[in-house]
């Protein structure tokens, strides 16, 4: 069976000894025990296990057409409305695992390559060679299951509109050299979650219409390869307890800076190259966007149900569902909740075939849940922290209760409805979602998912076809 199984993912990412730092120092040893990636692999590769249970087979996976064996759903190229139904059911057990907190899980980079290889015809105005790359590469990583990250934010270093590097103070990653072995990136680039443990990394220029050739690129390399370097940020997995921390210590998804030292990515590896019409065409004429955003949605809903029932969860606990600021206030997610599963079902139900066969979910519905979900999941880490209050500041740890301290929490920390070590769980559930390291970064990882707010306004003014209306109402009123 070609779909991986967790332990596999975990001995391959351990042979490639990539070069990680963090803390300042270098990761030596198996990646997979060291404390601020262990839970996470740990995590992921029960993602992978998944696919092989029994009861979740022809879910998870289905047939390649090319070796008759069984590959990951999330590599499947939708045809049919039906697969586009597979594909977000299985999404969402995926997603279910995890509560929505991976937003870096297999598929979403699976589905990004599957969108870009269903239409790689784009790429062939600069030879034939590069569509070839890419159809063949997404064929090898689906066939061996492959997992990924990927970096196409370069540095904050001057976001003014007219700046420009020059070639003597490289700071963004950039092409320095073309060689008869492939392109030389030297720079940086940011921001590559799961960065050092994952089996490959792509790089590319995806929507920042660079107007500079050098800048112009996309390609995927192993994450060890000769040259590259991952510096990873502070771990926010500061406590191994699945007690004291319930999310963090499973799901914490490491963010890296990518440092490219003259790396060489071999010509078999490059799909584009010093060519930003073909850089742009690659995302804004393909299926790309819909096909992408239909992932990110279904996970979405996933980590809004979750957070649902965590503040019910609260709510009950210490008896104030009597209150209407409370009830409004549980409303409010459950309108998001129900506004954003309309949207990917009306996307599912408006899907069409593309002019290369690829049955694409509507992107119209789409694009308004990604303008959505930046601005209604930080309303509701607050109602988290509202319905919480003194609760979440007020939250002793496992050794608490393990300790002569046991008897006063008992008595003291006790809910309406609950004993204290499970009312003392669920308010550390809700710390770590809301107001922990770890939460505090989900909420800005929301905001900036598929990129800055306001841009994301700005496509949906572009995209949303409104002529008809606005003649509709020019014809019935004589304007």
């Amino acid at each position: 069976m070609a779909a991986s199984t967790g332990q596999e993912y975990i001995n391959r990412i351990n042979r490639l000894q990539a070069n990680v730092w963090h803390n300042g120092e270098q990761v030596k040893g198996k990646i997979s025990e060291h404390p601020a990636f262990a839970g996470v692999m740990k995590s992921q590769a029960a993602l992978y296990d998944l696919q092989h249970e029994e009861n979740l087979k022809d879910i998870m996976t289905y047939v390649s057409d090319t070796t008759g064996m069984r590959v990951g759903t999330s590599f499947l190229r939708p045809t049919t409305k039906e697969d586009l139904e597979k594909r977000r059911k299985m999404i969402q057990v995926w997603a279910k695992y995890s509560h929505g907190m991976m937003g870096r899980s297999p598929d979403y980079k699976n589905t990004n390559i599957m969108a870009l290889a269903a239409s790689a015809d784009i790429l062939a105005e600069q030879g034939t060679q590069f569509p070839e790359n890419l159809r063949r590469f997404y064929e090898f990583a689906r066939e061996k299951d492959l997992s990924f990250t990927h970096t196409f934010i370069s540095p904050q270093v001057n976001r003014s509109s007219t700046h420009y590097e020059s070639d003597d103070n490289i700071v963004a990653a950039r092409i320095v050299d073309k060689t008869p072995d492939g392109i030389v990136i030297k720079g940086a680039r940011l921001l590559a979650t799961q960065g050092g443990i994952t089996d490959e990394i792509i790089v590319s220029s995806s929507g920042l219409k660079m107007f500079e050739e050098p800048f112009a690129y996309a390609f995927s390399i192993p994450s060890n390869t000769e040259g590259l370097k991952f510096i990873c940020r502070e771990s926010f997995a500061y406590d191994s307890s699945t007690f004291n921390h319930p999310l963090g210590s499973r799901f914490e998804e490491m963010d890296s800076v990518m440092v490219f030292d003259d790396v060489l990515v071999p010509w078999d590896r490059v799909f584009v190259v010093e060519n930003v019409e073909v850089a742009n065409n690659l995302y804004s004429q393909s299926s790309f966007k819909p096909l992408v955003l239909h992932q990110v949605v279904s996970r979405q809903i996933v980590k809004a149900e979750f957070i649902l029932g965590v503040a019910q969860l609260l709510v009950n606990s210490i008896a104030i569902g009597e209150y209407p600021h409370v009830k409004e206030k549980i409303c409010e997610i459950i309108i998001a909740l129900e506004n954003h599963k309309a949207l990917l079902l009306a996307s599912e139900m408006g899907a069409k075939l593309d002019k290369w066969g690829t049955m694409v979910p509507d992107l119209a519905p789409l694009s308004v849940a990604v303008v959505q979900f930046p601005k209604v999941y930080p309303r509701f880490t607050e109602i988290l922290q509202l319905l919480g209050a003194s609760g979440l500041v007020t939250i002793p740890t496992e050794a608490d209760l393990q300790s002569p301290l046991k008897g006063d929490l008992d008595q003291y920390l006790q809910a309406a409805n609950a004993d204290a070590e499970s009312r003392i769980k669920l308010f550390r559930l809700a710390w770590d979602i809301s107001m922990s390291a770890f939460g505090s970064r989900q909420t800005l990882y929301e905001r900036f998912f598929f990129g800055c707010p306001n841009r994301l306004n700005q496509a949906l003014y572009f995209e949303y076809n409104r002529h008809h209306l606005v003649e509709d109402v020019k014809k019935q009123f004589g304007i």
